[in-house]
């Protein structure tokens, strides 16, 4: 990133979202311009038409897994390119307007995995509360605060308890304590250079049903000696049973033997989609900021099995 000017930053809001601060975090004294949007899928039509240059969205939760629309998006929707990742330690809290009492409490309002997050607590001490989904935990305490109601309440960080002038009635309330969540930062085309410590991200299709589809990708990652740290099926969307593959394995597309392996697996099941080579989330005392790269040889791989954009 570019520290000379501030980069405009489209981010799932609106302000006092966990990602939010997970992006205040990660830029840390670096100047920027975030641009709040209300759904994931703005954030990243910011990006591929150009009028951000950054996407900062969630992408996996430590208790609840993939955050899908993040992931779908970039498999169906958009050619985006991931050019750095940070994980943030995620504390949820019950935010309610001043005098609620728990037992007065009806509806409880927040994002759909911040609400599983706090599955127990909300069993055992809300047990008749009405469920509600909004697009963020933010949005969530925005309601409430525009409500100004004593029988309803959010779940969400205590940054947008502060913003909003609202109570955190009980702190810390995750069923697991090492809640925590990845975010990505996206741009259209910029590959930072290898640090040593990368990840690679790709999907792989099956353009035809064929027995050992999944062992092949799993034999030409392995037969290179490429540690694989995740693998995740999606539908296609185009019929049961026909998935793709979502894949992050170690290293940088600049390595020969990753290179080796895009190609051939492209060659071996008709379509390889690439999401980024970026660094692995060090912390922000190791962290060193990515140059980009335009390297031609390794333009010209991304050229043979990138689609035209879809978004």
């Amino acid at each position: 990133m570019d520290e000379s000017t501030p980069s405009r930053i489209s981010y799932l809001g609106p302000a006092g979202t966990f990602t939010e601060e997970a992006l205040i975090d990660f830029m840390g004294q670096r100047p920027y311009q975030g641009i709040a949007r209300a759904t994931i899928e703005e954030v990243l039509a910011d990006v591929a038409t150009g009028s951000c240059e950054y996407g900062f969205v969630p992408i996996e939760n430590s208790i609840e897994g993939t955050v899908t629309p993040t992931l779908d998006a970039l498999i169906f929707r958009f050619r985006l390119q991931i050019y750095a990742e940070f994980i943030l330690p995620v504390r949820q809290q019950l935010i309610a307007a001043q005098g609620t009492h728990l037992d007065k409490i009806e509806t409880v309002y927040s994002y759909a995995h911040a609400l599983a997050q706090v599955g127990r607590f909300l069993r055992e001490r809300l047990p008749n509360a009405q469920l509600e989904h909004t697009n963020s935990t933010a949005e969530a305490v925005h309601l409430v605060a525009q409500a100004n109601s004593t029988s309803i309440a959010a779940i969400g960080p205590k940054r947008a308890a502060q913003l909003y002038g609202l109570d955190v009635l009980i702190a810390d309330i995750d069923d697991h304590s090492a809640n925590s969540t990845r975010f990505l930062l996206l741009n259209n085309d910029r590959i930072p250079q290898p640090t040593g410590n990368d990840k690679t991200s790709l999907v792989c299709f099956q353009v035809e049903d064929r027995p050992g589809s999944l062992l092949s990708i799993l034999a030409e990652i392995a037969s290179r000696g490429i540690n694989l740290t995740k693998l995740e099926s999606r539908p296609t969307k185009t019929g049961i049973g026909i998935y793709c593959f979502a894949i992050d394995l170690a290293g940088h597309i600049a390595q020969p033997r990753v290179q080796e392996v895009i190609s051939d697996l492209n060659r071996y099941l008709g379509h390889v989609k690439f999401l980024g080579s970026y660094p692995t989330f060090v912390s922000i005392e190791q962290r060193r900021e990515p140059t980009t790269t335009t390297d031609p040889l390794i333009n010209e791989l991304l050229a043979q099995i990138e689609p035209p954009a879809t978004s």
